[in-house]
């Protein structure tokens, strides 16, 4: 009989507890046709995309190989559109991303809603990131886009802005992972503005050259290189800045398994699997050991500093 440990499964092959704790939501939702199949077979385009205009590659760029664009379009978190690491790239096509608009408010002196055609006229870079998820497996991703704390410093942050609180859009019609009782929609997430403001967090609206393809988060979605891939939330719709610590998505699903920072820390691990190494995709048997803030705590570290960072995980 061969028995495995939580370390020999893929993470595609892990349900998040939320879903599985669920099961007989899922299973009514699923005899009444809810799940998946109403989005129909549509795959979200990988070729085709509009180019993006030249970019100079960011000296905070990863010397890294970037992994190819094969892998990062088709092996994606996106719960918004399925659990599978391949359900955004097959339901995505139908996200509808224009006309888009992200409205920038609360506590702030010039609030202000951006249409993506102003995000687009931003001085873009592209920077080439490590991207670490929480389930073990890595990526090295091209983005493009500007840093945060330009969009930010346009409405002016007051004094009671502590925190930045992300909403991704809510689209049942085109998303239908909605559908299913992971989490409560809309997607939210959020940086405290020391995280947000720092130059190494950005706004990306391409990878590759390319303007975002739907299942990656089109139209604009947030990087946050040292933390965990769930917290750069996705098809971005609302920034608010706040005083009080927003409650993120995952944090009201699982609480012990997923705390506000979130960030990529070997030492801290998740409930149900270890933390200390990751599998590069594509790679499938070797794994890699797993780096402090994902090898950039040269540039952050600082931000942390005398925090416990077992307790703020």
């Amino acid at each position: 009989m061969l028995v495995k440990r939580p370390h020999d499964y893929l993470p595609s092959e892990l349900t998040p507890e939320p879903l599985y704790r669920r099961r007989r939501e899922l299973l009514r939702a699923a005899a009444a046709g809810a799940i998946l199949g109403a989005a129909g077979a549509a795959h979200a385009a990988s070729g085709g995309l509009p180019k993006l205009p030249s970019t100079a590659r960011s000296r905070f760029s990863s010397p890294e190989k970037p992994t190819e664009y094969k892998h990062v379009t088709r092996y994606n978190n996106f719960y918004e559109f399925g659990t599978d690491k391949t359900d955004p790239y097959q339901y995505a096509g139908r996200l509808k991303t224009r006309p888009w608009t992200v409205v920038v408010d609360g506590e702030c002196a010039k609030p202000r809603t951006f249409g993506i055609e102003e995000l687009l006229k931003l001085p873009l870079e592209e920077r080439v990131y490590r991207l670490r998820c929480v389930e073990a497996w890595s990526m090295v991703v091209p983005w493009v886009g500007f840093e945060l704390n330009a969009l930010l410093k346009q409405v002016e942050p007051n004094g009671n802005a502590k925190f930045v609180e992300f909403t991704t859009a809510l689209q049942p019609d085109t998303m239908p992972g909605v559908r299913l009782p992971v989490l409560d929609w809309p997607y939210v997430e959020g940086l405290r503005i020391d995280e947000a403001m720092h130059p190494l967090t950005i706004l990306a609206v391409g990878l590759y050259g390319e303007a975002l393809p739907n299942q990656n988060g089109a139209p604009v979605r947030l990087v946050v290189p040292w933390k965990y891939g769930f917290k750069s939330g996705k098809s971005i719709v609302r920034m608010r800045l706040v005083e009080k610590q927003p409650l993120t998505a995952w944090e009201k699903a699982a609480p012990h398994e997923y705390g506000f920072y979130s960030n990529v820390n070997p030492d801290v691990d998740h409930p149900r699997w270890s933390q200390k190494r990751e599998r590069r995709i594509p790679e499938f048997f070797a794994r890699r050991e797993t780096v402090i803030f994902n090898g950039y705590g040269g540039q952050v570290a600082q931000l942390y500093a005398g925090m416990d960072l077992k307790k703020f995980f």
